[in-house]
């Protein structure tokens, strides 16, 4: 006999705009039986119901992050943490990759994240200060936007680099004025570092990192738990390759994927997907496949974005394809049924995004969804457009908070203030959505909802103040619109009858919290498919 569940004594946020506040919610079979008045849900839910007092805490649907590298994530989990700010300068990161290569037998790789270099005092690490760190291990370092990273001489002698490389398309190896490669390499020169899984060509940042399926599977399964404990139970990897697809795959047949994944292939698999006839929605309700991923523009963090006018110390911008090729490509897969979405950060590279867009929404008819991920700085006139046709902005507010007073010196207020205009995308009808681009940022909802709505600096200072939402918009950008991104609005996003037993229970009343409190919360209890898989 299935087990009933009602969870009590909550403030409950539907985002069901027929029933949008409720005092109890009761799961049974996996799907929401019953949301409304207590004595109503508990008649509902019949005797030998195991109830839940939730104790005034805020009931929510399950946290939806539509862009969040679930895989790399979890590798990251394993690695040595880069971030800012336990790693502040140079020498900091020096002592962290000493620290591991003291415990890591001599020759394998030592991997660290999240490293952003704009905060430290002396500007980027270079290999020679790695080699300080050890001469015995390759070692890569990777920049916090994904986009580049840095090396030790170890690295390149194992894969052969000298002086004397090329750039390849869509990447550079930095050199220093005597033109001696420095270890910082840029986009698509990383895969020449790493002995990578798949060939991606010039369709993004390569960090398919050849490793053990069977390795790659304990870390997903462990990654879980962290999901779980932040109320996260949906995620769409915004750049999956058949290493991901593989990892996923033999998780899902285990019964061991953590947590809801749609999974956004990248578009060099454009060509393969479209000779066997897929393109998604395809997949069942723990794993399926979602829109088509494309890049513009490289990185606002790292100096790749491409603006109208040069950025930073001179930043111009790169692209991935010429603006022609991409407008083909993205055509080319709407054309074979795919929802699509395209990184895109600079004012100049959301032209050329849209111009791809008005080609895919021309053959995809009335409900195509164009997403843009981070949609770093539309201008007006570009949100306006987003309005006609119907783009889904795919916001990370985190950014915000991690590097705004960088953005603001490299930028200059006039366009640090407008990044991610969430407030104007509202305001035009738009459905922002937000996620967390986890590993980039912390992948815990909060952290986003709470840096959605102060739009402050780390350092405190405000950054695009009137671009602000309010809480209950930021929850809905979280869950039903997140949802709507992901074409999944039918099954989750609200705490609807008939909808799947995502249910999170916030440990605290998140609408009676200040609004510098709210990162600060996480789940007390979270439930996936009607089971409870976290308890505080």
């Amino acid at each position: 006999m299935s087990t009933t569940t009602v969870i009590t004594g909550g403030k409950v946020i539907t985002m069901d705009p027929a029933n949008p506040h409720a005092h109890a919610v009761a799961v049974r079979d996996g799907r929401i039986l019953a949301v409304g008045r207590e004595p109503d849900v508990l008649a509902a839910a019949g005797p030998g119901a195991r109830l839940v007092d939730a104790g005034g805490r805020s009931v929510l649907p399950g946290f939806i992050d539509p862009h969040n590298h679930l895989l790399s994530t979890a590798e990251t989990l394993v690695a040595v943490d880069a971030r800012y700010p336990a790693v502040g300068s140079a020498a900091d990161l020096v002592a962290a990759i000493a620290a591991e290569a003291a415990r890591t037998p001599a020759g394998q790789w030592i991997r660290a994240y999240g490293m952003d270099d704009a905060k430290f005092p002396g500007g980027r690490p270079t290999r020679r200060q790695l080699d300080e760190a050890t001469t015995d291990h390759p070692v890569i370092v990777y920049h916090v936007s994904g986009h580049q990273a840095v090396v030790n001489s170890a690295a390149l002698a194992w894969r052969g680099i000298g002086e004397d490389v090329p750039d390849p398309a869509g990447g550079a190896f930095v050199r220093d004025e005597g033109g001696r490669l420095t270890g910082m390499v840029l986009d698509s020169a990383m895969e020449l570092l790493l002995p990578v899984a798949v060939d991606i060509g010039c369709h993004g940042p390569n960090f398919h990192v050849d490793l053990p399926l069977e390795q790659l599977r304990s870390w997903l399964e462990l990654a879980g738990g962290t999901y779980l404990r932040a109320g996260v139970t949906t995620v769409c990897d915004p750049q999956v390759s058949r290493r991901e697809l593989r990892v996923y795959r033999s998780a899902w047949e285990a019964g061991t994927l953590p947590v809801r994944t749609a999974v956004m292939p990248l578009s060099h698999m454009l060509d393969e997907l479209t000779s066997i006839g897929l393109a998604g929605p395809f997949g069942d309700d723990r794993l399926r496949f979602g829109a088509m991923k494309f890049y513009c523009d490289g990185t606002l963090l790292g100096g790749t974005a491409m603006f109208e006018e040069p950025y930073g110390d001179g930043f111009t911008g790169s692209l991935y394809h010429e603006p022609a090729q991409l407008v083909e490509l993205v055509r080319k897969a709407a054309s074979a049924g795919w929802q699509v979405g395209i990184h895109t950060q600079g004012d100049r590279a959301m032209g050329y995004s849209l111009d791809a867009i008005k080609a895919a929404v021309a053959v995809s008819g009335d409900d195509a969804r164009p997403r843009v991920e981070h949609c770093g700085h539309p201008t007006p006139a570009q949100v306006r457009e987003f309005a006609a046709l119907g783009v889904i902005p795919v916001n990370q507010p985190n950014f915000l908070y991690d590097s705004g007073t960088d953005f603001v010196r490299r930028l200059g207020e006039r366009r640090a203030h407008r990044l991610q205009p969430m407030r104007e995308e509202l305001d035009a009808g738009l459905r922002p959505v937000l996620s967390s681009d986890s590993f980039v940022s912390s992948l815990r909802p909060m952290e986003t909802i709470s840096n959605a709505v102060r739009r402050r600096t780390r350092e405190g200072g405000p950054i695009g103040a009137e671009q602000a939402i309010t809480l209950e918009e930021a929850l809905r950008a979280h869950t039903i619109d997140a949802a709507y991104a992901l074409r999944m609005e039918d099954r989750i996003g609200s705490l609807s009858v008939g909808k799947l037993g995502d249910v999170v229970v916030l440990d605290a009343d998140v609408t009676a919290l200040p609004a510098e409190r709210l990162s600060g919360v996480d789940a007390w209890l979270t439930m996936l498919d009607g089971d409870i898989v976290h308890q505080a």
